[in-house]
């Protein structure tokens, strides 16, 4: 009777050490003629394999922790931004106020290139840029879903959002569409950077200040145009 002989392979021999992880606690003879090779031709315990595989996860770990310490911190200093901003937005006593709040806020606080806020209103304002809900239909369809938009975006969609001189050196841009159902307007933030608001940056904050203006813009924009039609 011909007696089946089993080849042992690296993927077998492999295959058997992660099963018996303890193999070479009772092989010291054996673990001591054990050799990996460097690169340059030296030789290295497996004990000594295993401290180098071991200090190399070590300092991956660590990178891992730095950077979410890092995204920690930064989400803590946009969360004390964020709140100073609100808490100064719902004191503007008028659209002008709100306005110029919002703007030197962003652009002086979160170092913010270009601002435009666009407000879907049919009356002609000398704040912020009014626009009708029907131009942004026609020129941002995509953008009216009371969302967070980020990313490269079209040469017409920067126009629109920031006029043409300013959106000529907007490389990445993150808008937010506020009020529903009906949508008020627009908060747009760009950058001559095409990384700054890349598709993976998050955009809570950013969310959170459109529904702050959802909220307190609608009564000032009323009295804005009711001031401004009824005249000094």
């Amino acid at each position: 009777m011909t007696e089946e002989i089993r080849i042992l392979d690296d993927d077998v021999v492999a295959e058997y050490l992660r099963r018996h992880p303890e193999f070479f606690l009772q092989q010291d003879d054996l673990l001591a003629d054990l050799r990996i090779p460097h690169a340059r031709g030296s030789s290295i315990s497996l004990v000594e394999r295993q401290l180098t595989v071991l200090r190399g996860r070590s300092l991956d770990m660590h990178q891992r922790l730095n950077r979410l310490v890092e995204v920690a911190r930064d989400n803590d200093r946009l969360f004390e931004l964020t709140r100073q901003l609100t808490l100064e937005l719902l004191d503007a006593g008028s659209l002008e106020a709100l306005v110029a709040t919002l703007e030197d806020g962003l652009r002086e606080r979160f170092q913010v290139p270009a601002v435009s806020l666009l407000i879907f209103t049919d009356y002609q304002l000398d704040v912020a840029r009014g626009v009708s809900l029907a131009q942004a239909r026609q020129q941002v369809p995509a953008m009216l879903n009371d969302q967070v938009v980020s990313g490269a975006l079209r040469e017409h969609e920067l126009a629109f959002l920031f006029g043409e001189e300013v959106a000529a050196g907007v490389r990445s841009a993150a808008v937010a569409t506020f009020g529903q159902p009906l949508a008020l307007g627009m908060l747009a933030l760009g950058s001559p950077d095409a990384q700054k608001y890349s598709h993976t940056v998050g955009t809570l904050f950013l969310g959170f200040i459109a529904q702050v203006l959802a909220r307190v813009l609608p009564p000032l924009l009323q009295e804005h145009c009711r001031s401004s039609v009824d005249g000094p």
